[in-house]
C-alpha cells in the first residue's frame, strides 16, 4: 500500500509524476480548484470582517471523495500543485476541504515535470505558505467585489449579460483611449529628400539622404534645386562597431507576444499549447514535460541548465559563441524569483529530433522557446558600421552602411520582424579605398512627400506589452482578460488588430463616469504592488480589502441614482427578412454571432451570420463568406450552399477567380 499522497492540479502530470516516484506513492489529481465563491452571491460578508464564503465547486464532490478515501491510507500528504500564488490557494483549499489538520501535510512545487525536478523537491518540502494564500484570496475577493458589485449595474443601465472586472475594465479603457488618439489624429506632412551617387572605386550606386527636417514642398524644391548642379564632397567618414545584444529567454508576456507575432497565435492558444508541453508529451523515454513553468515574470535561469546550455553551446556551435556574461532585465517592480524563465528543461531535446512526437502547433511553440533559449545563452551579433557626411551645394547629406561582422545568437534565432525591416544602413556597401578624397558624381536625386502615422491598433500582443509596461495584472492574468473582453463583445478583432466595439464604448464611458478609480490604471498598478506586499507579509490582506469596498459600495449607490439608461442599438446587417421584410440585425449567441429579426417576439426568424469577403462567387454570382467546418478549420464558400457547391480553403483572390 502506498504510504505517501501526492495531490497534483492536473489529471494529465499523473502518469508522468507517478512514473519518477514508483510504487510507495500513489498520485491523484484535484482537477483544478475545489473550492470558490458562491457563484449566486458575492460570498464575501461585507459586516463581519470581509471573511470569504467558500463552498464545494459543483462536480467536484467526486473528486474530493476519492481524495478523502485515499487520504484516510496514507501516512504522508503531499500537496504539488502550481509554484505560483494560485497554486498555493489551491493546495490551502484542498488542506481545508480535506480536513488534513491531523494529517503530516507538506508542499512541495518544481519548476519542471522532470524526475530530478520532483525528487529534488520532496527535499525542499514545506509549511503551506499564508502570505500566498492570502495574496491570492485577495485578488479574488477584490475582483468578486467589483464582478457582483458594478455587473449588475451594467445589466440595469445597459443590458444583461454584461460585466465588469478590475482587470478587463483597466484593459478595456486601454484600447478606448487608443482608438480616441487615433480617432483624434490629423496627420503631419513632411518630406524627404534621397540622392543617388556614383563613387569612383565603389560598385553600384550609393544612396544618401537629406541630413534635416523638411516640412514642405517649397523647401524640398529649394534643396533640390540647390544641389542639381553642385558637387558632393566627403566631409567627414566614422567606421565603428554595433552590437545587437542577445535576447533574454521567455517570460509569459514576451511568450504571448512572440507567439502572437511568429505563430498567429491568440494569447489563449499560446498558453493552452504550452500547458502541455509543461504537463507532459509523450516521448521514446515516456511522458516527460519539456518545457519549464508557463506563468513566470522572471528571466532567471537556474544553475544547472546555465552549465547544460554552455556545454551545448559551445560543442555545437563553438566557445565563441558562449554568453560571457549574463543579460537582465530592466527593472519592472516584483520579479517573481522563485520561477525561472520559460526554457526547455533539456536543451539536448532539440525540436526537429521530436518532431514527429508533437502536434504542429506544439512543435512550432516548442520550436519558439528552444530557439529563444538557445540564443539568450550565446553571445552578442556585432555589426561593423560607417557613417558618412556628405556636403552639397550648402547643404548636408549622409550615409551609412552596417555588416555583419559576427553573427552569434543570430545562428539560431531572430525575433519576427527583425530579419524582415530592411536595415537602411544596408542600402550602401563601401568597397574599395572610399575615403575623404572619393570623388562622388550625383546620378539621381528625388524628394518625397509623407505624411505622419496615428498610434497603431492594438494587437493582443502590443496589449500584453502595454498591460506588463503599465503594471497591470500578472502572467497569469493577461491571456484570461483578453478572452473575458473579446467574449464580451467590448472589442473585436480583424486579422490581429483589436478594434473596441459599440457597446465596449458605451461601458467604458459609464465605467470611467461612475467608477474612474477602478479604471485607473495606476490605482491597479498600485492595487498589484499591495498584493505583492502581502505576499511578502508586510500587508494585511484585510486591511487592503477594508479600504477598497467602503468607497467602492458608495460608486455603486451614486451611479445607480445618478446614471441614466443607455440603449446599444444592433447592428445592422444587408440581410433583409424574408418573413416580415426587416433589415435583420446581428446578435451574439453562445457560438458567435448570428442574424435575427429585430421584429421579435412578433418574428422570431434567425439564421446564420456568414462574413462577406466582397468577391462574387465565380458559379451562381453569389456572395463568397467566411465559413467554417465543425472542428473549426475556416473554409470559403458561396452563401448559395447546398444550392451552390463553390468551396475552397484558401481565401480567393478577383485574379484566381478571373482564371
Amino acid at each position: 500500500m502506498a504510504k505517501n499522497l501526492v495531490i497534483v492540479e492536473s489529471p494529465a502530470k499523473v502518469k508522468t509524476i507517478k512514473k519518477f516516484l514508483g510504487n510507495n506513492y500513489q498520485v491523484l489529481a484535484s482537477y483544478g480548484h475545489v473550492r470558490d465563491l458562491p457563484k449566486s452571491q458575492m460570498g464575501v460578508d461585507v459586516e463581519h470582517g470581509y471573511e470569504p464564503k467558500y463552498i464545494t465547486i459543483r462536480g467536484k464532490g467526486d473528486v474530493l471523495a476519492e481524495l478523502r478515501k485515499e487520504v484516510k491510507k496514507a501516512d504522508k500528504i503531499y500537496l504539488a500543485t502550481d509554484p505560483d500564488r494560485e497554486g498555493e490557494a489551491i493546495s490551502w483549499h484542498l488542506k481545508e476541504a480535506l480536513k488534513l489538520d491531523d494529517k503530516k501535510v507538506y508542499r512541495i512545487t518544481f519548476n519542471e515535470i522532470t524526475q530530478s525536478a520532483v525528487k529534488e523537491s520532496f527535499k525542499h518540502a514545506r509549511e503551506i505558505d499564508m502570505n500566498l494564500v492570502d495574496s491570492q484570496q485577495t485578488r479574488r475577493i477584490l475582483d468578486r467585489m467589483v464582478g457582483y458589485k458594478i455587473s449588475p449595474l451594467l445589466w440595469a443601465k445597459i443590458k444583461r449579460g454584461l460585466s465588469a472586472g478590475r482587470v478587463q475594465s483597466v484593459a478595456l479603457r486601454i484600447i478606448c483611449d487608443r482608438e480616441a488618439e487615433i480617432d483624434a489624429f490629423v496627420p503631419q506632412e513632411y518630406w524627404s529628400v534621397e540622392a543617388k551617387l556614383s563613387a569612383k572605386g565603389v560598385k553600384g550606386l550609393l544612396t544618401a539622404k537629406y541630413a534635416g527636417d523638411i516640412a514642405s514642398k517649397a523647401e524640398a524644391d529649394k534643396i533640390l534645386k540647390a544641389v542639381e548642379n553642385a558637387s558632393f564632397s566627403v566631409e567627414d567618414i566614422k567606421t565603428g562597431e554595433r552590437v545587437r545584444k542577445a535576447p533574454l529567454p521567455f517570460t509569459t508576456s514576451t511568450l504571448q507576444q512572440e507567439a502572437s507575432k511568429a505563430l498567429n497565435f491568440p494569447t489563449q492558444k499560446t498558453m493552452r499549447i504550452a500547458q502541455q508541453l509543461y504537463e507532459g508529451v509523450e516521448l521514446e523515454e515516456g511522458t516527460v514535460g519539456i518545457i519549464t513553468y508557463l506563468r513566470t515574470d522572471s528571466t532567471r535561469v537556474a544553475d544547472e541548465a546555465v552549465k547544460s546550455s554552455a556545454e551545448y553551446v559551445t560543442k555545437n556551435f563553438g566557445a565563441e559563441y558562449l554568453r560571457k556574461t549574463e543579460g537582465s532585465a530592466g527593472s519592472k517592480g516584483k520579479i517573481q524569483d522563485a520561477h525561472e524563465a520559460i526554457r526547455p528543461t533539456l536543451i539536448e531535446r532539440t525540436p526537429l529530433e521530436i518532431k514527429d512526437k508533437l502536434s504542429r502547433d506544439q512543435f512550432r511553440l516548442y520550436q519558439l522557446i528552444w530557439k529563444r533559449f538557445a540564443a539568450s545563452r550565446m553571445s552578442d551579433a556585432v555589426y561593423e558600421t560607417t557613417s558618412v557626411k556628405l556636403s552639397a551645394g550648402g547643404n548636408r547629406f549622409t550615409m551609412s552602411a552596417s555588416k555583419l561582422k559576427f553573427d552569434g545568437f543570430m545562428k539560431v534565432y531572430m525575433e519576427t520582424g527583425e530579419d524582415e525591416v530592411k536595415d537602411e544602413a544596408s542600402e550602401n556597401t563601401f568597397s574599395g579605398d572610399f575615403s575623404k578624397n572619393t570623388k562622388i558624381t550625383l546620378s539621381d536625386i528625388e524628394a518625397k512627400q509623407h505624411f505622419t502615422q496615428p498610434p497603431a491598433h492594438f494587437t493582443e500582443a502590443s496589449l500584453v506589452r502595454t498591460m506588463e509596461e503599465m503594471g497591470i495584472g500578472r502572467p497569469s492574468t493577461y491571456a484570461p482578460t483578453i478572452s473575458t473582453i473579446l467574449g464580451r463583445h467590448y472589442v473585436t478583432k480583424e486579422g490581429k488588430n483589436i478594434f473596441v466595439t459599440e457597446l465596449g464604448e458605451v461601458v467604458n464611458k459609464m465605467m470611467e463616469d461612475a467608477f474612474p478609480t477602478i479604471v485607473d490604471s495606476n490605482f491597479t498598478a498600485n492595487m498589484e504592488t499591495l498584493l505583492d506586499g502581502i505576499e511578502e507579509g508586510t500587508i494585511k490582506w484585510k486591511t487592503v480589502v477594508e479600504n477598497f469596498y467602503p468607497d467602492l459600495a458608495d460608486a455603486v449607490a451614486k451611479a445607480e441614482e445618478e446614471i441614466s439608461k443607455v440603449t446599444v442599438r444592433d447592428e445592422e446587417s444587408d440581410e433583409i427578412c424574408e418573413n416580415c421584410g426587416r433589415r435583420m440585425v446581428i446578435k451574439y449567441g453562445p457560438h458567435g454571432k448570428f442574424l435575427a429579426c429585430p421584429g421579435f417576439p412578433e418574428c422570431r426568424n434567425t439564421k446564420p451570420y456568414f462574413e462577406k469577403i466582397g468577391m462574387a462567387c465565380p458559379k451562381c454570382g453569389k456572395d463568397i463568406v467566411i465559413k467554417k467546418t465543425k472542428k473549426g478549420r475556416r473554409f470559403y464558400g458561396c452563401i448559395g450552399n447546398p444550392e451552390c457547391d463553390y468551396m475552397v480553403w484558401q481565401k480567393p483572390t478577383p485574379e484566381k477567380l478571373n482564371k
